[in-house]
């Protein structure tokens, strides 16, 4: 029997789950939590503890170890592009689909008092765009300016116009601060280049968690942090949609999570028009996409998550009055720790997943712009189209814990004159043992293996 123990070192939880590879079966999983206040390692060993006591093997060995992380809160960052809609959007794409968590953008060039709210934000990196090849070069080599007069040292990726290379590296240089240039983000108008900046953003990230207390101990005993958690999620989605060379995946996929501070909604599949007579405009939209909204969350962010929708948006799954709706969110966002027991509690929380993920498929779906014409109405799309999707998988306690799963994720669906092109028929999975980054993980050296378990062990609603 070959063991393998995958570990994801969390901000607030460090969970183990162990398989066994020859059986393809999940042993046993356990959570403990992170102990970043001493050493990370006392919360690995109370989990590790709790799951060979839930096995009942106090003596099993593990021949691999694989482990992610987003210990310290995340890796974070702030974003800094030119436009709204193009370099910074671009910028925000590359961060999050390396598992970052964004503090903050910035826009239409850096001023002086944006300096200082970054140093206030303290972030683990920047990162800066700005410009296609070719295009703009003021606006990079001014921010870069600006960002030379920081007083503390944060790391920092460029990404933007290559010709403005020279000039900023000799700013830089200067500055003393640590940089990196990395290929172009946007290098033409509304083409996405993130592969390059996200792989440069996962290996500072692997240098920063190691400062995390106790993390060379756990380097040493379980081997090398081998991604964000965010990304082995993702690896986790694409390895569902793709399959691997012997079996054939499931197509689109769509994994929504719901924390307490954010929502995170994961799609793999390029969302493309099938009617060719459809057209698309605005940035490329990449085939795995991430978008995180940090306004919806169950507990931390229940008041932003009212803010963010009013009191109309949950009137359309509570009767309650607009006080005691603000009242229920203000007590969460003071409480969250609290767990809903009443009848009245657990419909307030399952109604505020329902809006969660409402409002986040409807951020991150795409929609159409209508231009009529003297014969005919064009129609552009912006975004992903998101209707054939075939799956969606669902996590995080609210879902977890209900009863009513499958109601919540169906907040998801299109419903008549709803503008944003959103699922409309797939087919719901919950992740009820919290699998995927573990599998994620797992798919990075035994991809048939985690395949399989992903497919066995998610849960059909139906």
């Amino acid at each position: 029997m070959k063991n393998c123990l995958l570990i994801d070192f969390g901000s607030t939880y460090t969970k183990l789950t162990a398989v066994d590879l020859e059986e393809e079966v999940i042993l046993g999983t356990a959570k403990s939590k992170t102990t970043i206040d001493t050493t990370i390692m006392d919360g690995f060993y109370q989990a590790k503890q709790q799951l060979l006591n839930n096995i009942g093997q106090q003596d099993m060995t593990f021949d691999h170890h694989y482990a992610c992380s987003s210990a310290r809160g995340g890796f974070r960052m702030v974003a800094i592009g030119l436009s709204p809609t193009l370099t910074t959007e671009a910028a925000k794409r590359a961060a999050l689909g390396a598992g970052t968590r964004i503090l903050k953008v910035f826009s239409y060039g850096l001023k002086e008092e944006n300096v200082e709210e970054i140093e206030a934000l303290n972030p683990d990196i920047i990162l800066v765009c700005g410009g296609t090849n070719g295009g703009n070069r003021e606006g990079i080599v001014k921010d870069v300016t600006q960002l030379a007069k920081l007083k503390k040292t944060f790391p920092i990726v460029v990404a933007g116009n290559e010709e403005t290379y020279p000039k900023v590296e000799e700013i830089l240089k200067k500055s003393l601060l640590p940089y990196y240039l990395t290929e172009n983000v946007m290098p033409q108008v509304n083409v996405l280049n993130a592969q390059p900046t996200r792989e440069i953003l996962r290996d500072i990230f692997m240098k920063k968690i190691v400062e995390a207390k106790g993390m060379d101990t756990a380097e040493k005993e379980i081997g090398q942090i081998l991604m964000p958690t965010p990304t082995a999620v993702l690896h986790a989605a694409e390895l569902l949609a793709s399959g691997t060379t012997s079996e054939k995946g499931l197509d689109n996929v769509l994994v929504i999570d719901i924390g307490g501070a954010t929502t995170d909604l994961h799609s793999v599949g390029d969302g493309k028009p099938e009617d060719k007579e459809i057209r698309t405009e605005g940035l490329q939209e990449p085939s795995v996409k991430r978008t995180v909204e940090g306004d919806l969350g169950m507990r931390y962010s229940a008041m932003s998550l009212l803010e963010a929708v009013k009191v109309e948006g949950f009137s359309e799954y509570l009767t309650l009055s607009p006080e005691d709706i603000k009242s229920a969110c203000h007590y969460r966002s003071s409480h969250p720790d609290m767990v809903a027991t009443s009848d009245e509690d657990i419909l307030f929380d399952e109604a505020m997943g329902k809006i969660a993920i409402k409002t986040a498929f409807d951020r991150h779906a795409g929609s159409y712009r209508r231009e009529p014409t003297p014969s005919r109405v064009i129609l552009y799309q912006t975004g992903k189209d998101l209707g054939a999707f075939k799956t969606v998988i669902g996590t995080g306690g609210i879902l977890v814990h209900s009863k009513q799963a499958k109601e919540m994720m169906s907040a998801c669906l299109k419903k008549e004159n709803d503008p944003f092109l959103k699922p409309t028929h797939p087919i719901f999975y919950l992740d009820q043992t919290y699998i995927l980054s573990a599998m994620g993980l797992l798919s990075q050296n035994f991809p048939d293996i985690a395949f399989r378990i992903l497919k066995k062990y998610l849960v059909p609603q139906n």
